[in-house]
């Protein structure tokens, strides 16, 4: 496990569009740490600005092909992979649509993950967060989580990696648990302990009352999941 404390600026990020926070880095950061980019077959999986498609190109990658709901979000990524002089192949739909493409040898993911209140609060965060749907994730905050790391076996290859990034409000171990239970080897790659956003921000009082976050929990824990194919 590695633990990591940096920040990762996202100020010229477009609104309409996941901006790339402390969250993406860890997870580009993790994939570059393991060396798993090189000669592999990438999929990124709900891309939002695409900064982690482009990482895992520009560190080598035989081919990356990335997803994402929003049409705005897949116009960002081809506009940054051009930017970067890099290729990826960009594609309009859900993480699920990932499994006509595949198998992947490596599979990278920041999807949404953040519990949702009991009624509506969209109005209170800052349209500088991005699109809610970019970070909402029902009740618990595993919306995307669950059915994400039960199609794992579905999206690698023999032998292949998956990384998913989210916060400690969404109940790591049973990240951990959920690739395991169907034989995979699974634990924490990294973590980061970063302030609260403007989402966190309004929702961690709700998230300390009901258990989600420490009683006296000031910043937020974000991990890396790696998860290994047999």
């Amino acid at each position: 496990m590695t633990s990591a404390y940096t920040e990762f600026d996202a100020t010229d990020a477009a609104v309409e569009v996941y901006p790339p926070q402390e969250d993406s880095q860890l997870l580009i950061d993790a994939m570059l740490a393991a060396g798993l980019a090189p000669g592999a077959r990438v999929a990124d999986l709900c891309t939002g600005s695409g900064v982690v498609a482009v990482a895992a190109a520009a560190a080598g990658a035989a081919k990356v092909t990335a997803f994402d709901i929003c049409p705005k979000a897949v116009q960002r990524t081809r506009s940054e992979a051009l930017a970067a002089g890099v290729e990826v192949d960009v594609h309009r739909g859900s993480w699920a649509r990932a499994v006509e493409f595949g198998p992947f040898d490596v599979v990278l993911a920041n999807p949404p993950y953040v519990p949702q209140l009991p009624v509506d609060d969209r109005d209170a965060i800052p349209s500088e967060a991005g699109p809610s749907r970019a970070w909402d994730a029902g009740p618990d905050g595993r919306l995307i989580l669950d059915p994400l790391c039960a199609a794992a076996p579905l999206l690698l290859e023999e032998g292949g990696t998956m990384l998913v990034v989210h916060s400690e409000c969404s109940n790591v171990q049973r990240t951990v648990s959920a690739f395991r239970d169907q034989g995979m080897q699974a634990e924490v790659a990294a973590q980061q302990l970063i302030p609260f956003g403007p989402v966190m921000t309004q929702r961690a009082p709700w998230l300390r009352r009901v258990g989600l976050l420490g009683r006296n929990s000031q910043q937020e824990r974000i991990v890396v999941v790696r998860a290994d194919a047999p």
